[in-house]
């Protein structure tokens, strides 16, 4: 009699579930997926190269890196790194310097393993120039969800430009691997001074609209399985069918057994 109880409950919640899970809209599933990542630190890996430009010669550095949960809401004011300037006053280091600035950037997308349009990878090269012959700078590049605020997701390391030649191209290649919903992202890349930290120059959507409205997910969500089920549905739907028309028979059977006895 305690096997059958069991049974019985046991039976009755898998009905329930089906019942519930019967008629969930087909992309709820997916929908919640990506409501619980989106909680998640952003995590994402980068290459950077500081000779060469995209025939990559020379490798700089490979960082592994982990932010907080993207923001999304709020103004998208500049973000500008707080400078340690021994120099410069507060309202230069927002304005930026005029002995610096960036000259070019554009940005080639890659890697999306599920062709719904969106890509966890982002290829960045920029040609930053100065008045000087030579200096020593360092760069931060932001994403921004959304029209949303910016959010830093990789500085490089110090690295040395000339003049205002193109040999010291820059590029910065980066896999998005968490944290970043499937959407539209602008990019901005801002340049500081290594000598004193002050900000120097940026390049962002407003000057340049290749870095504006860029595809992007992260390599979570890129999983042609997934886009798979999103794109024909119901295979979910069709296994759930089954559970609850077999709990139903023998839930059934049960009771038309229960009533023998």
């Amino acid at each position: 009699m305690c096997t059958i109880v069991m049974v019985k409950r046991c039976v009755s919640t898998l009905a329930v579930t089906g019942i519930v899970a019967f008629f969930m809209p087909p992309h709820a599933g997916a929908q919640l997926e990506d409501a619980a990542a989106a909680t998640n630190v952003r995590e994402s890996t980068t290459h950077y190269y500081d000779r060469g430009g995209r025939a990559r010669i020379s490798l700089q550095a490979r960082t592994e890196d982990r932010y907080g949960s993207l923001t999304t809401e709020g103004l998208r004011n500049k973000p500008g790194r707080t400078a340690e300037s021994k120099t410069s006053s507060s309202a230069a280091a927002v304005k930026g310097s005029n002995d610096f600035w960036i000259y070019y950037a554009d940005v080639e997308l890659f890697n999306d393993d599920d062709r719904d349009g969106y890509f966890h990878g982002i290829d960045v090269l920029f040609d930053a120039d100065t008045y000087f012959e030579v200096a020593d700078v360092y760069a931060v590049l932001y994403l921004s969800y959304e029209g949303g605020p910016w959010n830093e997701y990789a500085v490089t390391e110090t690295f040395s430009i000339h003049g205002a030649t193109s040999d010291d191209e820059y590029v910065v290649v980066t896999e998005l691997m968490s944290g970043y919903p499937a959407g539209s992202y602008d990019l901005l890349i801002e340049l500081y001074d290594t000598w004193d930290g002050s900000f120097v120059a940026d390049m962002g959507p407003e000057v340049n609209p290749e870095l504006g409205y860029l595809p992007l997910e992260d390599f979570n969500r890129d999983d042609p399985r997934r886009g798979h089920g999103h794109r024909h549905g119901g295979g979910t739907v069709d296994w759930l069918t089954f559970v609850l028309l077999g709990a139903m028979v023998l839930r059934a059977r049960l009771r038309d057994r229960s009533r023998i006895s």
